[in-house]
């Protein structure tokens, strides 16, 4: 990467901490109304928006801040769980949440040196609520293949894409986002459900924001996390912030900018656990 390509990455990647920075106390109120043991909608409105906070906070590993991201998933992924029991979260749990927010910020203010940091005690903590941490490697424990969408109105794009995929999974194609949310109810319905789905984001009919926000609406009517659901990874040419950050809010799981090469969208499989 040449000094100019370094530069804009990095003014990139503050803005967006800047961004997130300011969500922090937002977080932290949130998570107050949620320690409220009240079951209404103001608590789950609240969990909900931190939630989304925490999933796109997790986007700083498109920047190489490893620490910031991975504690920001732990947070989501505990938080997930505590809501799936469907209890209100006693106040030690949201106290520890609440450090780990602390600690998050402290990350985020010196993303210069975050990913030299050590997370390990908080994060220790943090795990010590998800005491059953969701299958999300099942396929590679019992050896069966993953199940994979790819998505690309793109037809050569989407052939290579396919080409690739399929030494790992059975892949099935879909040239639009409504294409993709058709293919992923029928797979839903026949207890097939997709491990893994590669979206373009411009598309004709519907684009692939409208489709991951169909797909977690799906999952959400059975009852299913984001942190549990098909892991979702966008692929596009569209190189914006804003984009991106919104894609993250929309519970995607990455962001990858085109062209793609294939080694790192195999970086990003192993990352997510779905291949070895």
């Amino acid at each position: 990467m040449n000094w100019t390509a370094s530069t804009a990455a990095d003014n990139l990647s503050q803005e967006y901490l800047a961004e997130y920075c300011g969500l922090l106390a937002c977080i932290r109120k949130d998570l107050l109304v949620v320690a409220k043991a009240e079951t209404g909608i103001d608590g789950q409105q609240s969990a909900d928006r931190v939630r989304r906070a925490l999933h796109s906070i997790r986007g700083a590993l498109f920047f190489g801040l490893v620490k910031i991201s991975e504690l920001a998933q732990e947070m989501e992924d505990s938080l997930a769980m505590m809501l799936s029991l469907q209890t209100v979260p006693r106040p030690y749990q949201i106290g520890i949440l609440l450090r780990a927010t602390d600690r998050l910020g402290e990350l985020i203010e010196r993303s210069g040196t975050s990913n030299d940091s050590d997370i390990a005690k908080i994060v220790s903590s943090v795990r010590s609520l998800n005491p059953n941490p969701s299958p999300g490697q099942s396929r590679l424990k019992d050896g069966s293949r993953l199940r994979i969408l790819a998505v690309d109105d793109d037809r050569a794009s989407l052939l290579i894409l396919k080409t690739f995929l399929s030494r790992y999974g059975d892949c099935d194609v879909a040239v639009n986002g409504r294409e993709a949310v058709e293919a992923f109810r029928s797979a839903s319905e026949r207890g097939q459900r997709y491990d893994l789905i590669c979206m373009d984001i411009r598309m004709p009919e519907m684009d692939g924001r409208e489709a991951v926000r169909q797909v977690r609406a799906l999952e959400e009517t059975d009852h299913i996390s984001p942190t549990c659901g098909a892991k979702i990874i966008i692929m596009t040419a569209v190189d914006d912030m804003q984009e991106m950050i919104g894609c993250y809010e929309d519970f995607s799981d990455a962001y990858l900018i085109k062209p793609v090469s294939l080694a790192s969208l195999l970086r990003h499989l192993k990352s997510h656990q779905l291949v070895v």
